[in-house]
Order: C-alpha cells, then structure tokens, then sequence
C-alpha cells in the first residue's frame, strides 16, 4: 500500500492543476468538475480481485488451524450489510458536497489563492480530530492551526487579484472564498469520520482490501448523486458545446477530465490508507504538504499574481506544514524511546 500512499501528495497537486486548466482553457461545468472527482472508482475493480480476502485465503491455503485463525484476524468479519449501507452511502453524499464546493472554489479563486485556503484542511482536521477522534491538541499543532488561520484570513483581505476571469465584482471572490472553506472543514470532517469507523470497527480496517472496498461504495454513491446533479441543473445540455469549444480540442478535453479522475481516485486511496494506517491528522498533513507548491505552478503555468501578501500567506502556510512536521518528529521519537526501554 506504500507506493500508492507516497502518490498522495503528486496526486492531489496534479488534480488541482488539472482542474484549474479544465476551467482555463474553457471548461464551465460544476458538476462536471464535480463528478471526475469521484468517477474514478472503477479503476480500483481490478484491485478489488488482486485484494481479495477470498482470493488470499485461497492462496494461502485454509488446511492449517493456525493459519485459519491468521486469516480470521488479517479479515475480520464484516459489519452488518445494512450498517455499512448507511456509512457509504452518508460517505458519499458527504464527499458529492464538499467536491462541489471545491469545484466552485476553484472556478471562482486563482488556484493559487486556492490552494493556500485548502491548507486550512489541517486546522479543521485538528479541531476534529481533537473533538471526534480524541487527538491531542499540543503546543505545536495549536501554532499550526493559529498560523493556517492567518495564512486564510490574510488572502481573506487580499481581494486585488479576484479579476483573473474578468468578473466585475468582488462577490464572485467571497462565494469562492467560503465555498472553499466549507469544503475544507467537510473534508477534514469525513475525514476525522473514517478514522472513527475504523476505530468503532463499523469498517473493519487492516487491510488494503478494505481502504479500496470503502473508497469503491463511497465513490459510486458520489458519482451517481453527481449524475443526477448533472441532469438537474441542466449543465447536461451544454456539455457538447463545451466539448467542442474547448481551446486545447475535444481529444484534450476528454483527456483532462480522464486524468482529473485518476489523479484523485490514487489520491483517495492514499488518504484513506494513511487514515487507517496512522491517523485522519497524518493523512492531511500528507495530502497538503505539495500545497504550498501548487501557487508557484500557478504562476508560470496560469499567470496568477504572486504579490507580497500571497508571498507572506505562503510562508505562513508552510510554517503552519512544519510545525505539523515537528509535532510527528516528536511523536516518532517519543516512540522510538517506548520500543528501545520495552526491549530491554
């Protein structure tokens, strides 16, 4: 499961700059934005039967007592179906929300702004964590949460580059500006939520079958709740025109929303992984670490300014990152120390 964790951070970085290009280069659909960011499920079906409890039992062979009551320990039994009906599908309609107030975000922000305010995510994820998952709440994350609030509140202030669209109001700025925040704190939320499955066993987590299984169901329910957003708002209709009109051809519009769903779906299951592995605070520390990377992209590649104050949110941001860092030094130190005195 390592090498898809490590992507994390590449994953959610290219996704964002994906999606910036999608609405740069033509690109109008909301819930079209929306819905890539969870159509990638059926790329984890072959996955699904690589990872199989079955199939590995069957490998391993289930002759052997001992290795039946490994087996029973690596897969534990399952939750009741109806149980886990309702988890995924309040998972789904969590993560249709928070991707549709992302993709407004987006549309709406230079994606460097963007970026800086999805760093927030930790600040949430550190408030939840300490109310749902029982996190400790140590000097140095409460520096990280002070410094990301401070990083948001500044470009909050800094309104001079909203015009990027040619949009004649500031208005257009705020909406992006709290749509992103909303969707922050209603990702870090899901996320502190997972971590609670895992830990009430309502999931039964140990295995990479189980991260894929949760993110498979989660991203179906989203996907089909997007289709029907999709229909609903009658974007539907000029999806074709869009298509056609879009700057970079038709060949390259299919190809973007192709990789926008890739890119988040290998981000999806690298977070949940981290999740059940370490913790929903790890996880987002992982996940927005290439965050403050994402602005100087944004500057070569769309043009976005990058005046004083987006200078000094930035290094905010990374202060915020580091401090994070350092708490997680801390941690594995302090375990490190634990394991050398219970050997001897």
């Amino acid at each position: 499961m390592w090498f898809i964790e490590d992507r994390t951070d590449p994953g959610q970085a290219a996704a964002t700059l994906l999606g910036r290009f999608y609405y740069y280069e033509g690109g109008n659909s909301k819930w079209m934005a929306t819905l890539v960011q969870s159509s990638g499920f059926p790329l984890l079906i072959p996955l699904l039967f690589y990872f199989s409890p079955t199939k590995c039992d069957h490998n391993n062979g289930t002759n052997d007592n001992s290795t039946n009551n490994t087996i029973t320990k690596k897969y534990p039994t399952k939750s009741k179906v109806s149980t886990l009906t309702l988890i995924y599908i309040g998972f789904g309609l969590i993560a249709t929300g928070t991707n549709l107030l992302y993709s407004y975000g987006l549309f709406y922000l230079p994606v460097s702004t963007y970026s800086l305010l999805c760093a927030t995510q930790l600040a949430f994820t550190a408030l939840f964590s300490y109310s749902i998952n029982s996190q400790k709440f140590t000097p140095p994350i409460f520096n990280s949460v002070i410094l990301l609030t401070a990083s948001a509140a500044l470009l909050a202030i800094n309104t001079d580059d909203v015009d990027w669209r040619h949009k004649p109001y500031d208005n257009y700025f705020i909406i992006g500006f709290f749509c992103t925040i909303f969707a922050s704190a209603a990702f870090s939320f899901c996320l502190s939520m997972v971590q609670l499955s895992f830990e009430k066993q309502l999931i039964k987590g140990g295995t990479f079958y189980a991260v894929l299984e949760i993110l498979f169901y989660q991203s179906f329910v989203a996907t089909c709740a997007c289709v029907v957003g999709v229909f609903a708002s009658g974007e539907w209709t000029t999806l074709n025109n869009e298509m056609k009109n879009f700057k970079q051809g038709t060949f390259s519009y299919v190809m973007t929303l192709l990789w926008i769903a890739v890119s988040w779906q290998v981000t999806s299951v690298g977070m949940v992984g981290l999740v059940m592995e370490v913790s929903s605070l790890f996880a987002n520390l992982i996940a927005t670490l290439t965050l403050p990377v994402v602005p100087i992209f944004a500057v070569f590649i769309f043009h976005d300014k990058m005046d004083g104050d987006m200078i000094v949110s930035l290094l905010l941001a990374v202060w915020g990152f580091l401090s994070y860092i350092y708490q997680h030094y801390l941690d594995d130190r302090k375990a490190k120390v634990h394991n050398v005195e219970g050997v001897c």
